[in-house]
C-alpha cells in the first residue's frame, strides 16, 4: 500500500498539534513496503536535525521523540529505507527521492506560558473611539492637528484625497471616552467581557494611529481621569479594557519628531540636538527619513535604541506601566510584525511585572506560527512573546465560504492548520474576527466580489433584497466565528444622537 501519515489523527502524532518543550511525542506510520524508518526533525532555529529511529510496529513503524527543550519551530519527514538499503523520503508530498523535495509537516514545540485566564472567556468589544457615543460639541480650534468636527453624527466622513492629493483624516465626530462609560451596561448586556480601545493618545488624526503624545489622552477624548473612570466602571462590571500600543512609528506632528512645531520642545526634525532625535533615522536629515511603508506621516523609530525603549516600557514610569497602573489591562501591539523579537520579549515581561494577568495580543494578519517578516522567521510562540494574536486566516475563509467561492474545502482546511500550529492555549484565545478597522465591513466585503473595495463601496448602493441576503449570511459568518475555537470580537458601531 505504500506509506501512510496523517498528522492530525492521533493514532499517528500523538498529541495533536504544537506540544510544550520536553514533551514526548508519539509518531506512527502506517506502511507494508519499506525495511527501515527514521523520523527526520529539522529544528530551524538551531540549524540541527535530529534522526529518531522508529521500531517496527503493527502495520508499519512507530516510536517517540522527544521535543527540544527550548521553543523551537521544527520541521519533519520520514526517511524509509528498503531491503536493499536505498532510502526515499515521505513527506506532504508523497515519496520523494531526494530530501530537499519532500515537503515537511510543522511541529511548534512552544515554551508553556499561557494567556491570562480572563481572555478567551465572553466577547471582545472593538471600540473605534472617535465613533462610538459623543456627548458634547466641544471646541476644537487649539487642539492638534488642525481637526474640524462634524456636526451630524451620521454625516459621511472625509476619505478621499484631499486637493494636494493627501488623506489628512482631519475631521472627527467626538467620540468619547465619557460616551463609552456611559454605554457600558448596554455592553455589558451583549455579553461584552473585554473592550478592545483603538488609539486613544494625543494625536492629529482621526484614527489616532499617528501618536502625539504617547502619556496624553487625545483631549477630544477626554482626560486620564476619564480613563480611570472608565476602567474602574468597566472592572465593576466583570469588564476588562485593552489598549492599542502603536510603537514602530509614531506622528509627524509628534512632541517627538515635531515637523509642524506644534509642540513647544524642539523634536527631531527640528534639532539634531533633540532628545528624540536618535529614536529615528534620517538620511539625509531632516528632509528623507525612515517612515512606516513610507507614509512620511508616520516616521519609523528605531526600537533597538535603548532610550526609546526605557520609555516605551523600561523606566518605572513607561508608557506601558503607566496605563497598566491607569487601569488598563493589556495591549494590543499596532504592526507587530516590525517589532523586533527582542523589544517583544521584554515588553512582555514588563507588563507581567507591573500586573501578572495582563495582556500581550499581536496583529498577524498570517499563520503567525510560522510568519516570516523582512526575511526573518518570528518566535510569537515559540518563545512567547505573545499571549495570542488577532485571528484574519479564519476571518478570511469564513468570509470566502459565506459567500459561496469555497465549498468549505478551504475553510476546513483553514481551520485546522491553525488549529495544528498554533500552542492549545493560544488557540484558545485567538480574537476571532469579521471586520476591523482596517477591514471593510464583514456586510459589505460578503456581498461585494472584491471582499468589500472601499473605493468602489463608496460609489456603490445595495438593494434591500441584496442587504437582507447579506444579513442572512452574515448571521451564518458570526455562527462560525462564535463557535469556533478563541474568543469572537465583534466591531459595531453604537449610533449616538447628536447633542
Amino acid at each position: 500500500m505504500g506509506p501512510y501519515f496523517n498528522s492530525r489523527d492521533k493514532h499517528y502524532k500523538d498529541p495533536f498539534g504544537a506540544v510544550p518543550c520536553g514533551a514526548e511525542v508519539r509518531f506512527a506510520l502506517a506502511d507494508d513496503t519499506y525495511y527501515g524508518c527514521e523520523l527526520l526533525v529539522l529544528r530551524e532555529f538551531a540549524g540541527t536535525e535530529d534522526t529518531c529511529a522508529l521500531p517496527p510496529a503493527e502495520g508499519g513503524f512507530a516510536g517517540t521523540y522527544t521535543a527540544p527543550a527550548g521553543g523551537e519551530l521544527c520541521w519533519y519527514c520520514f526517511r524509509l529505507t528498503d531491503v536493499d538499503g536505498r532510502c526515499v523520503w515521505y513527506g506532504k508530498n508523497g515519496v520523494q527521492d531526494a530530501p530537499e523535495k519532500a515537503a515537511r509537516w510543522q511541529l511548534t514545540v512552544y515554551e508553556p506560558s499561557p494567556a491570562p485566564d480572563w481572555f478567551g472567556r465572553g466577547v471582545t468589544y472593538q471600540i473605534f473611539p472617535d465613533r462610538f457615543r459623543r456627548v458634547s460639541m466641544p471646541d476644537v480650534s487649539h487642539m492638534p492637528g488642525h481637526r474640524w468636527l462634524h456636526r451630524g453624527w451620521n454625516e459621511q466622513p472625509v476619505f478621499l484625497p484631499d486637493e494636494h492629493g493627501q488623506i489628512t483624516n482631519r475631521d472627527f465626530f467626538g467620540g468619547s471616552l465619557q460616551g463609552i462609560t456611559e454605554k457600558l451596561d448596554y455592553l455589558a448586556g451583549l455579553g461584552v467581557t473585554t473592550l478592545y480601545l483603538n488609539p486613544i493618545f494625543e494625536a492629529a488624526s482621526n484614527h489616532r494611529y499617528d501618536t502625539g503624545d504617547y502619556r496624553a489622552i487625545d483631549p477630544l477624548l477626554g482626560t486620564e481621569a476619564d480613563f480611570r473612570a472608565l476602567c474602574t466602571a468597566a472592572h465593576q462590571r466583570g469588564m476588562r479594557v485593552i489598549l492599542d500600543g502603536v510603537f514602530n512609528h509614531t506622528g509627524s506632528n509628534s512632541r517627538y519628531f515635531n515637523a509642524e512645531g506644534y509642540y513647544p520642545e524642539p523634536g527631531a526634525a527640528q534639532s539634531q540636538n533633540s532628545e528624540y532625535y536618535n529614536w529615528y533615522s534620517f538620511h539625509p536629515w531632516p528632509s528623507d527619513y525612515d517612515a512606516w511603508w513610507g507614509v512620511k506621516t508616520l516616521p519609523a523609530v528605531n526600537e533597538a535604541q535603548p532610550a526609546y525603549r526605557d520609555f516605551i516600557f523600561g523606566d518605572q514610569d513607561s508608557v506601558v506601566r503607566h496605563w497598566l497602573r491607569c487601569g488598563a489591562d493589556g495591549w494590543r501591539l499596532d504592526v507587530v510584525d516590525e517589532l523586533p523579537d527582542a523589544f517583544l520579549a521584554r515588553l512582555r515581561a514588563r507588563i507581567r511585572q507591573v500586573k501578572p494577568d495582563a495582556l500581550l495580543i499581536g496583529e498577524v494578519w498570517e499563520d503567525a506560527s510560522n510568519k516570516i517578516a523582512y526575511d526573518c522567521r518570528r518566535r510569537y510562540f515559540t518563545d512567547r512573546q505573545l499571549d495570542s494574536v488577532m485571528n484574519y486566516p479564519w476571518q478570511k475563509a469564513i468570509l470566502r465560504y459565506v459567500r459561496g467561492e469555497d465549498d468549505g474545502t478551504g475553510l476546513g482546511v483553514s481551520i485546522r492548520t491553525i488549529a495544528e500550529n498554533y500552542p492549545p492555549d493560544v488557540l484558545q484565545t485567538v480574537m476571532n474576527i469579521l471586520s476591523t478597522h482596517d477591514t471593510p465591513r464583514a456586510i459589505n466585503a460578503i456581498l461585494d466580489p472584491r471582499d468589500g473595495d472601499r473605493a468602489e463601496l463608496a460609489r456603490r448602493h445595495f438593494t434591500a433584497e441584496q442587504l437582507a441576503e447579506g444579513k442572512k449570511r452574515l448571521k451564518m459568518a458570526a455562527f462560525l466565528q462564535f463557535m469556533l475555537p478563541g474568543m469572537p470580537c465583534i466591531c459595531l458601531l453604537y449610533t449616538s444622537p447628536s447633542p
